[in-house]
């Protein structure tokens, strides 16, 4: 079996590292800069359980040197997909298939989705419909991903916490080729569920990051401040049962209540949000994926979200104003 992981940081990294040791795999990656050079010199390195181990791994910037793939494994994040296009596809053969493990609403959301908008595409996260046209919905595995793990060092990853990777056919089937993968992600020590309504859970994880996330950015508070906050658990609250209702109204089940799902968050503890993290390193925020997209999705279900819509605005603007907006040429 050829996985190639496109977009080794953290998310990748680690999961690159943990295929590699286990060794059944033909694995490559996709990688560059420092991080690259690192890895083709000492291994792609893993800090684990206080212990860190060394995996020597095929590394490439250029994806068109690996070959034609049996999965591709995209790690990189939502607003990077469509600049990536000309990379990811001659990793594309007939039978290859992507696992996608953006954060957020996917591209392919309503693909075979069994609703009224069976193949809408979302402007918010595929705005000229090349990735579906491109990548082609009928490849995609969906993943939520649930580790969290830094990139200490080019080329080292810190497992923090978390070993699960869900995985779901977007039709819900349980096919040959998800239960493979997942049978090779077990054998490398994560957990792989395999789900039939991954949308389901992409809702249980884009929950908490809809509203978190951006309510961290604006006020720079960890998840354990937030929910302590009576103003702001209220504010995060109210965006969640809005976009509940949306989720609701296009068919999905929430298997939690609200008020669990914000305790979940409060109980991580004193932990800054990844939209938080990037707008400190000046680095592009994932606004559009996780919350423009459920703005799009609430359109779309003829579903209010004024709550969203305030947040949102705020979010964005302090996104273009400190640079870290993806959409920042067509924003201003």
């Amino acid at each position: 079996m050829r996985i190639a992981v496109f977009g080794a940081g953290a998310i990748g990294g680690y999961l690159a590292a943990k295929l590699a040791g286990a060794g059944r795999v033909e694995l490559s990656i996709v990688a560059r800069g420092a991080h690259l050079e690192a890895i083709r010199k000492d291994g792609l390195r893993l800090i684990e359980d206080g212990q860190e181990s060394a995996h020597p791994v095929r590394a490439a910037a250029d994806a068109g040197e690996l070959g034609v793939q049996d999965y591709v494994v995209l790690a990189l994040k939502a607003h990077s997909l469509g600049r990536a296009l000309d990379q990811i596809t001659p990793l594309l053969g007939a039978q290859t298939a992507v696992v996608t493990m953006q954060n957020g609403v996917p591209w392919w959301y309503f693909y075979k989705s069994g609703e009224a908008l069976e193949g809408t595409r979302i402007a918010a996260v595929d705005p000229d419909g090349a990735i579906w046209d491109r990548l082609d919905p009928e490849r995609v595995i969906g993943s939520v991903v649930y580790p969290a793990v830094e990139v200490d060092a080019p080329g080292l990853i810190r497992h923090v916490d978390g070993r699960r990777f869900s995985l779901g056919e977007p039709s819900g089937d349980k096919s040959e080729r998800v239960r493979l993968l997942a049978e090779e992600l077990i054998a490398a020590g994560l957990q792989a569920p395999v789900r039939d309504d991954i949308r389901a859970e992409i809702w249980v994880k884009l929950w908490g990051n809809l509203c978190f996330n951006p309510i961290s950015a604006l006020t720079g508070s960890t998840l354990e401040a937030i929910v302590a906050d009576e103003a702001t658990r209220t504010l995060a609250r109210n965006m969640m049962l809005e976009a509940q209702a949306i989720g609701e109204k296009l068919g999905v089940r929430f298997p939690v209540d609200v008020d669990r799902r914000i305790r979940g968050a409060g109980a991580v503890g004193a932990h800054k949000t990844s939209m938080l993290q990037d707008l400190e390193r000046g680095r592009p925020m994932e606004v559009d994926a996780l919350v423009t997209a459920v703005q799009e999705l609430g359109r779309l279900a003829g579903q209010e979200t004024p709550t969203i819509d305030a947040v949102l605005a705020l979010v964005r603007r302090l996104a273009i104003e400190r640079g870290c907006y993806p959409g920042q040429a067509s924003a201003n």
